[in-house]
């Protein structure tokens, strides 16, 4: 097939530090050139691809200290895809909403894969103007708070299974965090678990512009105040298998309602098990004394540290590679692709009444 792969522009394909929209969006693209499609990726100049690349800017613009507003680069992406759009068979847009209008009359099949959360407040009027037009989720979780509107299929995530390394014998015995540092992800939390359960905990994550509050007034202080909790802050790819496979287990104490969680299968993939709290996506991802453990409290999850240090990690490894690499991920996606009607179809409202549920 011949797909067009429309990327965020904040983070390059794949990110070079933290982004998970960016980062799924790159490992897709790869996954699908290499079964053999023709791929073209729209995303930021600096982008890394086996596909055929339309640099939508010159950097990913997180980075670019020159750029204030993204919405301009956007349009003009968005003009770029409209220009090509008659050479691909499916354009998959991951930019949320912005392609909205412009779908009905886009000569090709199209769908838009949700990354972010859907509760939101002015998302509800949005979806409920524009019900018809294909989407994605990437849990069955992330869909309930949405009015109806055509939903093609669930698409768990997928990272490549030769992208971490396995760690059959973790060299540390410390308690792990990596993310953001966010109020939504509880790094709190963490810091409680692992003190209370009389572990190391090694954070590295990322401080976003709007978070540096809460980060020098909440999280600061409890890091200084805690010896044995180490912030590394950000870290590339090139970090996580070590970070990640070293580690007794992962903590994800999370109290919002996650789409999906990256990094659960990431730490999954190192074959170290996840400690996260019943939010969001946490169910469809974690099988209990498997993968990991859910919890509802701080005093389940400091229980829970002590009982996942006897789950045999070559189980925990064995459940990603089942459910979680990116070729599991890119066969759904075609599957949805080959299914989708063509524009003026009398069935481009189908849905998943036409059964394309997939996970």
């Amino acid at each position: 097939m011949k797909i067009a792969q429309i990327a965020p522009l904040a983070e390059r394909c794949p990110p070079s530090l933290y982004g998970g929209t960016e980062r799924i969006v790159s490992y897709l693209t790869e996954e699908l050139v290499r079964q053999g499609h023709e791929v073209t990726l729209f995303a930021s100049g600096d982008s890394v691809t086996g596909a055929e690349l339309v640099p939508c800017c010159d950097m990913a613009l997180r980075l670019d200290a020159d750029v204030g507003d993204h919405l301009p680069y956007y349009v003009m992406m968005l003009d770029r895809v409209m220009a090509a759009a008659a050479r691909f068979d499916v354009l998959h847009f991951h930019i949320d909403m912005l392609q909205c209008p412009l779908l009905r009359r886009l000569p090709v099949r199209a769908l838009t894969t949700l990354h972010g959360r859907l509760d939101l407040p002015e998302l509800q009027p949005f979806y409920a103007h524009f019900p018809q037009f294909p989407l994605v989720s990437v849990s069955d979780a992330q869909r309930a708070p949405m009015p109806p509107v055509n939903w093609v299929g669930t698409v768990h995530h997928g990272i490549p299974a030769t992208l971490l390394d396995y760690c059959a014998s973790p060299a540390g015995d410390y308690l792990a965090f990596l993310g953001r540092i966010s109020p939504e992800k509880r790094p709190d939390h963490a810091i409680e678990v692992a003190a209370r359960a009389g572990l190391p905990l090694k954070m590295a994550a990322k401080v976003d512009r709007v978070d540096r509050t809460y980060w020098q007034e909440v999280i600061r202080p409890l890091v200084a105040a805690h010896a044995e909790v180490e912030y590394i802050g950000e870290i590339d790819e090139s970090a996580k298998s070590a970070f990640l496979g070293n580690a007794r287990a992962l903590l994800f104490p999370i109290a919002w309602p996650e789409p999906f969680g990256l990094v659960m299968i990431e730490a999954m993939a190192c074959g170290t098990p996840v400690i996260a709290f019943d939010c969001g996506s946490v169910p469809e991802v974690i099988e209990p004394g498997l993968s990991g453990y859910i919890v509802h409290s701080v005093d389940e999850a400091v229980a829970a540290v002590a009982s996942v240090a006897t789950l045999p990690r070559a189980g925990v490894r064995a459940a990603f590679d089942a459910r979680f690499t990116a070729a599991r991920m890119a066969r759904d996606y075609v599957r949805i692709y080959q299914g989708l009607p063509h524009p003026g179809d009398a069935g481009q409202a189908h849905g998943e009444a036409d059964g394309m549920a997939l996970a």
